[in-house]
C-alpha cells in the first residue's frame, strides 16, 4: 500500500488554510497512510542570504526525509497535471513505489539541492500561490485524484 508523507516548511498560520489541511488530510488518509511534518523555517535577517536560508531548510528536510521514499518536491517550473492526469500519475506510482514524499518550501521556495535531490518536481500551477495556499490545493488535489482512481462522485 502507497504511503504518503508531507514534508513543509514551517506551520500554518492562517486558520483557514489549517483548518483545511486538516479536513482534506483526513480525508485523504481514508485512502491511503498520510503523515504530515513540518520543519522550522530559517529566520530572514539582516546579513543572512536567501540560498543561506534555503541551504539550512534543506538541511531541515533531508533529516526528515527517508532516502528509500519517491520525493516529488513543489516548484512552479515543475510538470503541471490535470486532475486526471494527476491521478493517472498517482496511481502510476502506486504500482512502482512504495512511499511518496511531496515536499513543500516556505516563503523562499525550496533549495537547488532538494529540487536536484527530487524524483520528480511538480508545479500545482503557473500562477504564483503562498506556500502555504500551494499545502491546502496540494492535499485537496491528492484527494480527488484517489476518488477518480476510485471512481467516486467527488470529482465531476
Amino acid at each position: 500500500m502507497l504511503r504518503i508523507k508531507f514534508i513543509v516548511v514551517g506551520n500554518t498560520k492562517s486558520s483557514f488554510l489549517k483548518h483545511g489541511e486538516q479536513f482534506y488530510l483526513k480525508r485523504l488518509q481514508r485512502y491511503t497512510p498520510a503523515e504530515w511534518v513540518a520543519v522550522k523555517p530559517q529566520k530572514v535577517r539582516k546579513g543572512r542570504s536567501t540560498e543561506e536560508i534555503l541551504s539550512l531548510e534543506a538541511q531541515s528536510i533531508e533529516k526528515r526525509f527517508d532516502p528509500k521514499d519517491y520525493m516529488i518536491a513543489l516548484d512552479i517550473r515543475g510538470e503541471e497535471y490535470d486532475s486526471e492526469g494527476l491521478a493517472a500519475r498517482i496511481e502510476q506510482l502506486s504500482e512502482t513505489r512504495g512511499h511518496l514524499c511531496f515536499v513543500t518550501g516556505g516563503p523562499l521556495g525550496l533549495s537547488k539541492k532538494i529540487l536536484h535531490a527530487a524524483d520528480e518536481i511538480l508545479s500545482l500551477s503557473k500562477l504564483t500561490l503562498t506556500h502555504e495556499m500551494s499545502r491546502l490545493i496540494l492535499l485537496e488535489q491528492l484527494y480527488r485524484a484517489y476518488t477518480i482512481i476510485r471512481g467516486e462522485k467527488y470529482h465531476k
